[in-house]
């Protein structure tokens, strides 16, 4: 990991500071009725010099929690993290609620925390520059949401991540991605991709 990444809570959000800890053998998504999928690392937008490597999913919250979802995402998520052999990492977090009606309401609020994302980084931390772009819905399933944010620290670290947010009935998801890097370095038409197979892969 290095060490120009921005502060602890922010690179956890960039996924850069959750890469080391995901250097663990990858381990089977669960299956069987009723528990959703998670990604497999040849499904993550492909790296030019490095394989995707995942690690076990793991019930609970991801700590450190994402910046931006992370307050919103109850303690009955699952989570699974992924690395590569460079400054690259992706995380996917996963709720089952009870109903419909209380996924419609997780994934309404994780929304409105990502809308809201570079100016809260800026006003939290502020020796650090943010900005955000709404890349689309996509129509998979009761649909998804694909956000982009770059972050720039006043000693120089600039780092991209793409989030995205869906819903299958009463499961959501989100899916981060990140590196260091500008808007120009973002893996757009990739992560898309992605995250329609991970609202797909739900149940």
């Amino acid at each position: 990991m290095n060490s120009r990444t921005v502060p602890t809570a922010v690179t956890a959000f960039a996924v850069v500071a959750a890469v080391a800890a995901a250097a663990v053998p990858a381990a089977a998504a669960p299956t069987g009725t009723g528990t959703p999928r998670f990604l497999e690392p040849a499904e993550l937008p492909p790296h030019p010099s490095s394989a995707w490597y995942a690690g076990q999913v793991t019930g609970g919250q991801p700590d450190p929690l994402p910046v931006c979802v992370g307050e919103a995402l109850p303690s009955i998520a699952s989570h699974r993290r992924y690395r590569t052999e460079y400054d690259t990492g992706a995380l996917q977090v996963t709720v089952v609620e009870r109903s419909t009606r209380r996924a419609e309401n997780l994934a309404a609020l994780l929304r409105e925390d990502l809308d809201g994302c570079a100016r809260k980084l800026m006003e939290r931390y502020p020796d650090i520059t943010a900005a955000q772009r709404y890349h689309g819905r996509l129509n998979v399933e009761e649909g998804a949401h694909v956000y982009g944010l770059h972050t720039r620290s006043a000693w120089g670290a600039s780092d991209i991540n793409l989030l995205s947010v869906g819903r299958d009935g009463a499961t959501v998801t989100v899916v981060l991605w990140g590196q260091m890097g500008t808007f120009e370095h973002a893996r757009v038409a990739d992560f898309r991709t992605t995250t329609t197979t991970a609202v797909d892969k739900l149940y």
